[in-house]
């Protein structure tokens, strides 16, 4: 008996699924399609620096506890938007706010970013204008109209200012038609209506785009511009690090409170090298003897699901790679949990499938069978465990426990997976193997773990 031509399209989609991880898990991939990929450490692995900020108001004045909170949320955001995650931000006490950055090479940059108001003003400008160019604007921010130390003599202006950051909805890095780095702006639908009336009527005139009062970019518009736009670093257009900078300032604008630097300290992996490699020892040990068992215990099924076991492993790193996932120990931990889990719906299916034969149905009926009716309890503790990592990346968003979020991410992730392989990939080799070879299954029993 053959299986039919859905299981073997089916074997077909996971031979092509395994190419494409195998070449994304391969060391020398660093790229898939135009998008860098590669395996982060988070802090506990790699280490990174720590950088105390403290409210920058007299020691009389009190501060609301909700600002720190929200300067806390911004100050997560943007450290995120620098390509860091799993960031450890948190408040402590009334006044002061630890960020913990892994992998961060340059301090002073992460600090800038942080501490930075962020104040985007579009104006009226002229030919003439350069960037970096300091400009006098009618928006003052703050009270001041220029940046604090500037030479008057170097300052351009007054110019009109037509619109501030306020406006924006959302910032991103992208390229623009020359291909050069350049960050794409959307506004709220609010300004929406007001900035389209007025590009269209100033049609072949300057509008200058500032940076706390800084030119960015001096350009003429061209055409009517409504939703959206795109900012351009002028002539040789933004290098990567100051387009994403930029895109990160902008979108998640200035502190409720000004912060202060008190400290930064370079901080080393808070787990040592040998502990590192005694847990990656560990987890290896640990999954070697669960593919054991399986083909000890189980024989001829055990090896199928074994198989399928190491195509979810491989499934796992490309999409650490790719997502990217960073890699904790907690993260870790969510992995091996869920290859724990994997496994389990294996035995569900095998043990449904021993009931079936030991009630006297040929072996190709049993393993049909044992997949349809172990399918509800795999999706139902699938289901619950997708919830549970919900509701903990969910507090690990909203109470600074980044940590547990990795842990959420990488469970999920895995569960998901398991869908895929545990019933899809194994069912498919399960059917090809007994489809072919069931009459010698039948009469040879010990082959199935009897």
């Amino acid at each position: 008996m053959q299986a039919d031509s859905h299981t073997g399209r089916w074997f077909i989609l996971i031979l092509l699924v395994v190419a494409a991880v195998v070449w994304v898990d391969l060391p020398g991939t660093s790229s898939v399609l135009g998008r860098s990929v590669g395996l982060r450490q988070g802090l506990d692995l790699q280490g990174g620096i720590q950088v105390l900020l403290e409210a920058d108001i007299p020691p009389e004045e009190s501060v609301e506890p909700q600002d720190m909170r929200v300067a806390r949320t911004i100050i997560e955001n943007r450290v995120n938007g620098l390509g860091v995650t799993e960031p450890v931000v948190q408040l402590q006490g009334e006044r002061r706010i630890i960020v913990e950055l892994p992998g961060i090479r340059d301090p002073e940059e992460a600090v800038r970013t942080i501490q930075a108001t962020a104040l985007l003003e579009f104006v009226a400008g002229e030919a003439g204008l350069i960037d970096g160019q300091l400009v006098r604007t009618t928006h003052s921010a703050g009270g001041m109209a220029v940046p604090e130390g500037a030479d008057p003599s170097m300052i351009a202006g007054p110019y009109e200012t037509v619109m501030t950051g306020e406006a924006l909805r959302d910032a991103a890095v992208d390229r623009d038609q020359l291909g050069q780095f350049a960050v794409a702006f959307s506004l709220k639908p609010d300004w929406a209506g007001f900035f389209k009336d007025y590009t269209g009527a100033h049609r072949g005139e300057f509008l200058t785009i500032v940076l706390d009062k800084r030119v960015v970019s001096n350009a003429v518009i061209r055409d009517q511009i409504s939703e959206a736009g795109v900012i351009s670093g002028g002539k040789g257009g933004f290098e990567y690090e100051d387009a994403q900078r930029l895109a990160t300032q902008l979108r998640y604008g200035s502190l409720p409170v000004p912060l202060r630097v008190e400290g930064n300290t370079t901080i080393g992996p808070t787990l040592g090298q040998e502990s590192v490699d005694a847990s990656v020892r560990a987890g290896t040990i640990g999954v070697a003897i669960v593919l054991a068992f399986m083909v000890v215990y189980y024989r001829v099924p055990g090896l199928l699901a074994a198989l399928a076991l190491m195509i979810y492993a491989l499934i796992n790193l490309a999409l650490f790679k790719s997502v990217p996932v960073t890699l904790t120990m907690p993260s870790i931990t969510g992995f091996l949990l869920s290859t724990g889990m994997a496994v389990d719906a294996n035995i569900l299916v095998f043990e449904r499938m021993k009931e079936e034969m030991r009630d006297g149905r040929r072996v190709v009926t049993a393993m049909e069978n044992a997949f349809g009716r172990a399918w509800t309890s795999i999706r139902d503790s699938n289901l619950s465990t997708l919830i549970s990592c919900a509701i903990l990346y969910y507090f690990g968003s909203n109470f600074g426990a980044s940590m547990v979020r990795g842990f959420a991410l990488t469970l999920a992730l895995g569960v998901l997976i398991n869908m895929f392989t545990a019933v899809l990939v194994t069912r498919t080799f399960m059917r090809l193997v007994v489809y072919r070879w069931g009459d010698w299954l039948q009469t040879h029993r010990w082959s199935l773990g009897f």
